[in-house]
């Protein structure tokens, strides 16, 4: 899977070089074991020395949190997008979750790598990424069942913080059944009945 441009030996402005890189981790975390991943595969795979590669980041460990980067803002800008899009507050949650998947199914690298690190007993700065970028999303996910219980689609009194950490969930476990069945085939379709359950477990009963 490429997601950017093809790699050449010539010289590319450092921006481009660094999503290159990003690109290559995230590939090579769909392909194998996240923790197995080392400098040298990178530059392999970009046919670069690793010299070129610590030119573009300081170390392997500001690469991990360049490609959390990366996915944060690939990721909100589906999610944002999504969402703007939508007529109500529900039909944003609903668009917003089949957006993440999608954006899973494209990435699978994507919940490899994330769940590799937190794996780590140690908390470490990947770890505190994920930790604001989930806080992140809970938020916006929060603002957006609050405007749909002030339009009544959901009862008053609701527990918000709880429907958004459920809707996250609900993805991760998603992420983690394809990962286990070494196919994302069925994902789309599944994740369609997970969403009908989640809107129906939280809509406000007429």
């Amino acid at each position: 899977m490429r997601m950017g441009n093809p790699v050449s030996r010539t010289r590319q402005p450092s921006e481009t070089r660094q999503t290159e890189i990003i690109e290559a981790v995230l590939d090579l975390a769909a392909q194998g074991s996240p923790a197995d991943i080392t400098t040298a595969d990178i530059a392999d795979r970009l046919k670069l020395s690793q010299g070129a590669i610590f030119k573009h980041f300081p170390s392997k460990g500001a690469i991990w949190l360049a490609v959390l980067d990366w996915v944060q803002a690939g990721l909100f800008a589906r999610l944002e997008a999504a969402a703007e899009k939508a007529a109500t507050p529900l039909d944003a949650l609903g668009a917003m979750f089949m957006a993440h998947v999608k954006f899973v199914m494209a990435h699978p690298g994507v919940p490899r790598l994330i769940f590799q690190h937190l794996r780590r007993a140690e908390d470490t700065p990947m770890k505190a990424g994920v930790r604001n970028m989930l806080a992140r999303y809970r938020k916006l996910l929060t603002e957006i069942l609050g405007e749909a219980e002030k339009q009544g689609q959901i009862p008053a009194g609701q527990d918000k913080a709880a429907a958004a950490m459920l809707f996250i969930g609900a993805i991760q476990g998603l992420a983690i059944q394809s990962m286990l069945n070494g196919s994302q085939t069925k994902m789309q379709d599944e994740a369609k009945r997970v969403l009908k359950l989640y809107l129906q477990s939280i809509e406000a009963k007429s």
